[in-house]
């Protein structure tokens, strides 16, 4: 388990030292970053680029150390709209080249306050490329990240991290499921109604559900299938979640009880592993999994190859296209992975039953798989089981049954589930005839007929409740809850019960909304050309600011338009601070000492648009007085004595000091490995 930080990281003259311990006894040598202390869990590794926000709130996560595999993490930093759940979910946190400063028009902060604000332990600055071969070539390991006080001899850490738990037979999944049940209002015409296990469900989920009509009512992972019946949902939704499905037997029992029903159903990540269960077959962890957001996986009935997110560390056992039966019909392994041939996707053949083992709901893309969720409304399309299909059924003029509660249902009566869903498991039955009727339904919308009560008619709160659900989701509770918790009166729906047959739903807020309904507006790429002022300020003679005439293109310049007192400047610069009065009259303006790019009109200074990176982080480096690569060794500019720098930070890494990554204790060679290369360091 991860142990909570202890405070920020140190900065300044302190110990910023942090450790990086595997089981195995190989230790990497970093610094602090985000919180310190110590905090222990599964060590993995994702290839991501990009998405290091959505990687880092993803319930899947819980309980593991995360490595990126990207140099250059934090550049965008932190927000307030791309959570995939109420918090940070890693135990721990691993990268190369943090950002010092983060640059992005929808950031709120950087991503190191997050890790410090939430007690999330780290360490950068080590060689992330040999932390991932030695993870690849050994699998992954339990592991600890250690700083500040927790700091103690290595074989100290080792042990420690050796008593830790694994994440074989690992039970996470109750640790990150919804406390509560709350509903995500379809976005428009409510279609469908659709019951979600939250097993470690992603705010983005529900969100991309409820884009399609869909009227998502998230479940606690200990609802029964009484609780699933009383909804009278047209599908059933596994979710992804953490641990090993070994141990999720609850779930897996109410799975095989909603199949035996016929209820649509669909599952990714964890919810595929979860179908497999319910479908007898076995489970079995991978060497150091799949995760990241560039895994091919081949869809064997069309040969189409689809570019997904992963984030599992087990699977399913079976091969490509392989059939078996269940007791529930025929089903088929319908995806694989072409790297290791991983089962990617289920499907049954007689029973309406599919899912995968990625992410289409992937917020940080890719989106090749988005269309899983239109399959799924074509599934409950041609099997109509719950309220949307005894709609469409119904003979005309006949006004629907008011949408249920599970607050509606007698106290104690365990006959009142089972009765409800009768209409709709009779008319399962011919499912093929019944298919025009459905699909007709969402065509003739019923604006007159009464509202639904409860969780269909409540209006979506403002804030965050608890359970973590992302804003403006409809609550579901009774009308005495509701009074308890300070709700408006409306809230608490006209079918609500004070008999407190099941548990109160508090307010959460909903993610129907995507994240571009609320971002700033959007920035004119092509803007007219600005009035003059006679407050700006002046451009340096040659500088690379300076618009230069048709045709003449200088070094590390761009071409620009006809220079005139009427020729309007289109030439697109970097946000550059204004610069200051120079110190010499006379002299090329400077420029503010807050500013990391080098002043515009510095003779010598490199174009920050063309010039290459190592000029760039020269000319930043003798700006601070200190000496720039061995190349530039005879450079007028380089510190005369590199000796009397040593104690300062460096102005493009951010660190005072060289890291030592090392390998300590020195990995024992196996000889039975064919992969060890004696007398090599593992760089």
């Amino acid at each position: 388990m991860g142990a909570a930080g202890n405070g920020p990281s140190p900065r300044g003259g302190e110990n910023t030292t942090a450790l990086l311990v595997l089981e195995d006894g190989r230790i990497f040598r970093g610094e602090a970053y985000g919180a310190t202390g110590a905090t222990f869990g599964e060590a993995v590794f994702t290839t991501g680029m990009t998405g290091y926000q959505e990687t880092l709130t993803d319930p899947s996560y819980h309980r593991q150390i995360v490595l990126q595999t990207a140099p250059q993490i934090g550049n965008t930093g932190w927000n307030t709209e791309d959570d995939e759940s109420s918090s940070i979910q890693v135990a721990g946190y691993v990268v190369r080249d943090p950002a010092r400063r983060p640059s992005n028009w929808r950031s709120t902060g950087s991503l190191e306050d997050a890790l410090r604000g939430q007690r999330v332990v780290g360490v950068a600055g080590i060689d992330t490329r040999a932390a991932v071969r030695h993870l690849r070539e050994r699998g992954a390991m339990r592991a600890g990240i250690f700083s500040g006080d927790a700091l103690a001899p290595d074989d100290e850490l080792v042990e420690q991290v050796r008593r830790s738990p694994q994440m074989e037979g690992a039970d996470l999944y109750g640790a990150v499921t919804t406390g509560e049940s709350y509903v995500v209002p379809a976005a428009g015409e409510r279609r469908f109604v659709v019951a979600a296990l939250d097993v470690g469900i992603k705010f983005n989920t529900p969100r991309m559900m409820a884009a399609r009509g869909i009227e998502v009512h998230v479940l606690p992972a200990s609802s029964t299938i009484e609780t699933i019946e009383s909804l009278r949902p047209d599908g059933f939704f596994l979710a992804n979640g953490p641990g090993d499905p070994a141990t999720a037997d609850g779930p897996v029992a109410l799975t095989r009880q909603v199949l035996e029903r016929r209820i649509p159903l669909f599952g990714i990540c964890f919810g595929n592993q979860l179908l497999g269960r319910a479908l007898g077959r076995s489970t079995y962890k991978l060497r150091y999994g799949h995760r990241g957001i560039n895994i091919p996986v081949v869809e064997h009935a069309t040969g189409r190859v689809a570019i997904t997110s992963q984030n599992h560390g087990f699977a399913v056992a079976g091969e490509a296209g392989e059939e078996f039966d269940t007791p529930y019909g025929r089903a088929q392994i319908t995806h694989t992975c072409p790297n290791d041939g991983c089962v990617e996707g289920m499907a049954g053949i007689d029973f309406p039953a599919f899912s995968v083992q990625y992410h289409p709901e992937a917020a940080a893309g890719p989106h090749d798989a988005a269309d899983l969720f239109d399959r799924f409304v074509q599934l409950m399309t041609d099997n109509p089981v719950g309220y949307a299909g005894v709609a469409g059924q119904r003979p005309a003029g006949v006004e629907p049954a008011p949408y249920p509660d599970p607050e509606e249902l007698p106290d104690g009566d365990p006959a009142a589930p089972s009765a409800t869903p009768a209409a709709p498991s009779a008319a399962a039955a011919p499912s093929a005839p019944a298919a025009p009727a459905t699909q007709a339904a969402p065509s003739a919308p019923e604006p007159d007929a009464p509202p639904a009560t409860g969780s269909s008619a409540t209006a979506a709160p403002a804030g965050t409740a608890p359970g973590g659900a992302p804003s403006g989701a409809a609550s579901v509770g009774s009308a005495s809850s509701a009074a308890a918790a300070g709700s408006a009166p409306s809230a608490a729906g006209a079918g609500s019960s004070a008999s407190g047959a099941a548990p109160a739903m508090t307010a959460q807020p909903s993610p129907s909304a995507p994240p571009s309904a609320t971002a700033a507006p959007s920035v004119d790429l092509y803007p007219a050309a600005p009035p003059a002022s006679s407050g700006a300020a002046p451009i340096a003679p040659h500088s690379p600011e300076e618009p230069r005439p048709a045709g003449d293109a200088g070094a590390g310049t761009r071409p620009g338009p006809a220079a005139g007192p009427d020729a309007a400047d289109h030439t697109t610069r970097l946000p550059v601070s204004p610069a200051a009065a120079s110190a010499e009259p006379g002299g090329p303006a400077g420029e503010p000492e807050t500013s990391r790019m080098p002043a515009v009109g510095r003779p010598g200074t490199p174009d920050p648009l063309t010039a290459p990176f190592s000029d760039i982080e020269d000319a930043l480096r003798r700006e601070s007085g200190l000496p720039g690569h061995p190349a530039a060794a005879g450079d007028p500019g380089a510190a005369a004595d590199p000796r009397a720098h040593q104690g300062a930070a460096d102005p493009v890494t951010g660190r005072s000091g060289p890291v030592d990554d090392r390998p300590w204790p020195p990995p024992a060679t196996d000889p039975t490995d064919e992969q060890a290369r004696p007398g090599q360091e593992d760089h």
